[in-house]
């Protein structure tokens, strides 16, 4: 494993075990707290970093170009639009994930081959599973602030989420707090 790699699963680890309650506790208002309805997938109990984002209508094309890229801890959000007609993301795409260095992803959409992802070390977000595979015509856009469940998901912005739900701050908090959150 290269070093980096190493640095990154470190700190992958270090944050999977935050708790956005507790956020909430300490941060309140200075949190956007995304609506209840995602559901949990992947061993990763919680993931967070800053935002990236890509929004799409059923075509995975710039979810797949996204993940292909260096993910340098970030959390992808896929804003979906809501849509249950096919999935935006699958094994194949969680293992890119996983092996650019992303530390989560979080889908305003459908997920699928979800007992595969259960098996994966990452966690992801998603509205519900359905076996269609997306459209592949290079549809959406890339780096915008989307706007799903309540919440202006910015990019650079960072993102908390574990089982009891999502929160987005303006800034990373374990640099507000002078430690690492887990």
């Amino acid at each position: 494993m290269s070093a980096w790699k190493a640095d990154l699963q470190l700190l992958l680890d270090m944050k999977k075990t935050i708790k956005t309650a507790d956020l909430y506790d300490s941060y309140g208002d200075a949190l956007q707290v995304a609506a209840p309805g995602f559901r949990d997938f992947g061993k990763r109990d919680g993931f967070c970093g800053p935002i990236a984002t890509v929004k799409v209508f059923d075509d995975n094309s710039r979810v797949r170009k996204a993940l292909e890229g260096s993910g340098r801890g970030r959390v992808l959000v896929v804003d979906g639009g809501g849509s249950m007609r096919c999935a935006l993301v699958g094994d194949v795409l969680a293992q890119l994930a996983i092996d650019n260095g992303w530390a989560g992803i979080i889908v305003n959409g459908c997920i699928r081959d979800s007992a595969e992802i259960d098996e994966m070390d990452i966690g992801i977000k998603a509205l519900a599973t359905n076996p269609v595979k997306s459209l592949k015509r290079g549809e959406g856009q890339s780096e915008l602030t989307v706007i799903f469940a309540g919440v202006a998901f910015e990019p650079e912005h960072y993102v908390y989420a574990d089982r009891d739900g999502i929160v987005v701050s303006r800034k990373d908090l374990s640099v507000e707090t002078g430690t690492v959150l887990v």
